[in-house]
């Protein structure tokens, strides 16, 4: 079993690329967030590799970093997601993103990833939904546990939306504020006081 790769960077596709190691080529399927990462030709790089088995034949899908393979092992362990799906998700999406998505049940956030309906959508935000927690972004919600919280958090995130945030921007100021203010904060508080944290983090 393949775990990791280091070589020289070959050639590469829309969704796949070329590494030589030691003289032999091997194609390794990946996420397009990985492409844009590449180096330059000739040069050495390393890849975390996950071996999918497709019709009977070995398929390679490369990593530059543990978080996003942590991510597709959780993804295609989802019924209806394949690593095709699974590299289009971590194409469109960072680790940060999919991780506020399934935390916050928002559906619409997977399904700009290619091949992604609203139907397996839904069944990624909800299947995932107790498997991701100790994932960066994630733990910062644990303590908002009743309906009524999370409810609110929705509200907020939406009002940020409204004044120009980007969605993931907006959930992760939301979800670090009412995991430190806890159950009870009320709607206008949860908003003041993400508006401050989202201000720390556009003037830093």
């Amino acid at each position: 079993m393949i775990a990791k790769l280091t070589g020289l960077f070959d050639s590469s596709g829309r969704d796949w690329l070329v590494i030589d190691v030691s003289g032999v080529g091997y194609m390794v399927y990946v996420s397009g967030r990985t492409l844009s990462n590449l180096p330059l030709e000739g040069q050495k790089f390393s890849l975390l590799i996950e071996t999918i088995i497709r019709n009977e034949q070995p398929q390679l899908c490369g990593f530059l970093d543990e978080v996003d393979r942590r991510w597709f092992r959780l993804l295609i362990g989802v019924q209806g997601v394949g690593a095709k799906v699974a590299l289009a998700i971590l194409s469109a999406l960072s680790p940060e993103d999919i991780g506020n998505a399934i935390l916050f049940q928002d559906k619409t956030l997977i399904s700009r990833a290619e091949g992604v309906g609203p139907k397996l959508a839904t069944r990624i935000v909800s299947e995932l939904k107790d498997k991701t927690i100790g994932m960066e972004n994630l733990q910062a919600f644990q303590n908002v546990t009743n309906a009524s919280a999370q409810s609110s958090v929705q509200e907020v995130i939406s009002v940020l939306i409204n004044l120009g945030y980007a969605r993931h921007e907006a959930a992760k100021a939301v979800a670090l504020i009412a995991a430190e203010l806890g159950d009870q904060t009320d709607t206008e508080t949860l908003i003041r006081h993400s508006l401050k944290k989202l201000g720390q983090v556009t003037n830093g």
